[in-house]
């Protein structure tokens, strides 16, 4: 019994020790963080006064009255989002012009007061529920901006946004992000708030502990630096926010948009843009709804950089998500299932230079899953993946097993041309997921060079189409 305790004592210690020493040489996710990169594009969705008034920020003097969408229907929402591939759906549950799209008693400008449902309806409570029976996840954006509510600049409005958020992340379900807006004008007496953040994210964390906060400085994920959905070139999951904060005080935009290799905190990038050149609904706006290959672009340029793609598609004055923007999501959806239909690497040989052990098998690399990884021994090396046959591929997939963090700094991609290897590609960071996408070559051989890593590397997949 004493040999099993002090054998128990010293794996328990080893694991520990391991972890702690872990998190000191580098940052690695939480679960929570890991769940959320894997739901890699989702849907925003901006609604509320604006809609009815086509401004992109209310003066929070509109009437309530102008907000009544005589064909809400959450459920056309969360089915179209469904439909479109998209995993969740974050809706602005408050702006900056203070409406609150749920009839808070922290507020007089909410749907309460509007003629919609004669008062009786809740936004958030009808989505919730759409978003519930699609299965997708369900957030909510409140900005701590209020162009409305008297007592905005004062001492006690902290407490009044903290009641709000508690209201919200107590009524609705189960919340898997909050967004926060870093916007900060004046109220209408004319002064500014001090926002009080530590508090506000006091009050998300003790209702939802797992939540993913947004911002410019996380701490669940951070702004990507642009509203065009496009993370850098190289992107890491990494960033020191140490003496930054958030809106005015943020970091730079470089910094946001590509990571630090050696940042202290796990802070992954979110890219935010909207479907249309606003981001509220104006029928000015029905013939400008992005291409499809502009939203591939966009694609390839977020959840291809080691990122999650947040696309807003704003709800039309029906209370419907508009005709124009549905076709493009479903054709949308078409060109990424054509593109990613087949997997020609999936369970293909794997052909390494080095031995390893059976356990970290090469062969974990084109295994289709995504908690299984080969792990180099070195800081660089190659692998070769054998498709048997000569394959038309115009599109590579690679992936790191972020558990353990990120690692490679750079690599580069070969194919065989029945003569030699020639060169596709040669990029800088992995992260959770890298995709690359080129003109058409026929090979039966890809050849996966990790040229620099911070520390040894874990491929967790590689995919080819």
């Amino acid at each position: 019994m004493k040999t099993l305790f002090v054998l128990f004592f010293s794996v328990s210690f080893s694991v520990n020790s391991f972890s702690q020493l872990l998190r000191k040489t580098a940052p690695v996710p939480t679960g929570s963080q890991v769940k959320w990169q894997q739901l890699e594009y989702y849907m925003f969705i901006h609604f509320g006064p604006n809609t009815f008034t086509d401004k992109e920020w209310g003066h929070g003097d509109e009437d309530p009255a102008v907000f009544n969408p005589a064909q809400l229907d959450a459920m056309q929402w969360a089915s179209t989002a469904k439909k479109a591939g998209m995993k969740g759906i974050i809706i602005t549950a408050k702006h900056h012009d203070g409406f609150c799209l749920w009839p808070s008693k922290f507020s007089t400008h909410t749907v309460r007061e509007s003629k919609w449902k004669n008062g009786k309806g809740d936004v958030l409570k009808e989505l919730s529920a759409a978003c519930k029976k699609y299965g997708l996840k369900f957030g909510v954006y409140l900005s701590p901006w209020d162009r409305n509510h008297p007592a905005y600049g004062t001492s006690e409005y902290n407490k009044i946004f903290a009641g709000e958020l508690e209201e919200v992340h107590t009524n609705y379900g189960d919340i898997f992000e909050q967004w926060f807006d870093g916007a900060n004008g004046e109220g209408p007496n004319g002064k500014k708030q001090i926002y009080d953040w530590p508090l506000f994210r006091s009050v998300v964390y003790k209702y939802h502990p797992n939540a993913i906060i947004f911002s410019d400085i996380g701490p669940g994920c951070r702004w990507v630096g642009n509203e065009n959905g496009f993370a850098g070139l190289t992107n890491w999951s990494s960033i020191t926010t140490d003496g930054y904060g958030i809106g005015e005080k943020g970091p730079p935009s470089k910094l946001l948009n590509e990571g630090d290799e050696n940042g202290k905190y796990w802070i992954p990038a979110e890219c935010d843009v909207s479907i249309r050149p606003g981001w509220f609904y104006s029928p000015s706006t029905d013939n400008k709804v992005k291409s499809v290959d502009e939203l591939l672009n966009i694609y390839f340029s977020s959840v291809g950089r080691n990122g999650n793609l947040l696309l807003n598609v704003p709800v039309d004055r029906r209370g419907l998500i508009a005709t124009p923007d549905s076709i493009r999501l479903m054709e949308f959806r078409s060109k990424l299932n054509k593109i990613f239909s087949s997997n020609l690497a999936l369970h293909k040989k794997v052909i390494i230079a080095e031995s390893n052990s059976k356990k970290l098998s090469p062969q974990f690399i084109t295994d289709g899953k995504f908690n299984t990884y080969w792990n180099l021994s070195e800081t660089s090396g190659s692998f070769i993946i054998e498709l048997g046959k000569p394959q038309s591929v115009n599109h590579i997939v690679l992936q790191e097993y972020i558990l353990l963090g990120q690692k490679v700094k750079s690599f580069s991609i070969e194919y065989w041309d029945g003569k030699m290897f020639r060169e596709l590609a040669k990029q800088t960071t992995i992260g959770y997921k890298r995709i690359l996408s080129f003109p058409a070559v026929m090979t039966d051989k890809i050849r996966i060079n990790i040229l620099d890593a911070k520390a040894s590397p874990k491929i967790s997949e590689v995919q080819l189409f």
